[in-house]
């Protein structure tokens, strides 16, 4: 009987898609491209801790935009029992590209706002001057 202070060192599938909240499709193609290695009991698919903790890692690189790849890199990186500073560094560097970007498509939609609202207040003018004849 397992004591339920500690987490478990074997998932299902299944359990792994609940917790975090993706597909069992997104598991097997995370495993497709190699992102996960699960252990095999058959036909089963069992995965360990370290499979959970790389999950996490890639949804969280999702989450802050990064591609699979990207993810990927960055976490083949991680050295047990060493600093990390180049893993580090890295995700510094992914992070900051990131924001270069967002910042880039929120001047691209504030520059596109500025655009609809000249537009409508043309074509409203030109309905009042219209409506005036």
């Amino acid at each position: 009987m397992r004591n339920r202070a500690t987490a478990p060192a074997e998932f299902s599938i299944t359990d792994l898609c609940k917790e975090s909240g993706i597909t069992t499709r997104t598991a097997r193609h995370y495993e497709d491209i190699g992102l996960l290695s699960p252990s095999r009991r058959g036909q089963t698919r069992v995965y360990s801790s370290a499979d959970r903790t790389r999950l996490r890692l890639i949804l969280r690189g999702k989450r802050l935009g990064l591609s699979l790849e990207d993810s990927r890199q960055i976490i083949d990186m991680y050295e047990p029992g060493k600093t990390n500073v180049d893993q580090l560094n890295s995700l510094i560097d992914a992070i900051r590209q990131q924001r270069e970007k967002l910042n880039q498509q929120l001047d691209d939609i504030g520059n596109l706002l500025k655009d609809l609202n000249q537009s409508e207040a043309a074509c409203i003018d030109a309905l009042n001057t219209t409506g005036d004849s």
